[in-house]
């Protein structure tokens, strides 16, 4: 049962490393806050729950960082590239 396990937490995982990607290249996340805001506390509620289970707490940890990494970059976007700071 373990081996299904893990292949969950590969397969969930990968899907969150391309995204994770873009966002840092892009320095910018397409998704609404809510979304963000919402997986995050999930995220984060279930990596404390997991504790004690190591799939799924590794499986929610990480999901907890990458959605992390797309709420910051939500609230604080990058600049684009070319553009000129034209502050004195």
């Amino acid at each position: 049962m373990k081996i299904t396990g893990l292949i969950g937490l590969l397969a969930i995982v990968a899907c969150w490393i391309p995204q994770t990607i873009d966002v840092l290249r892009r320095k910018k996340v397409e998704m609404k806050m809510s979304f963000l805001i919402l997986y995050f506390i999930g995220s984060i509620s279930l990596t404390i729950y997991a504790i004690g289970d190591v799939i799924f707490l590794i499986l929610n940890f990480l999901t907890t960082v990458g959605s992390a990494i797309s709420l910051y970059y939500k609230l604080f976007p990058g600049r684009e590239k070319g553009a000129v700071n034209q502050q004195n």
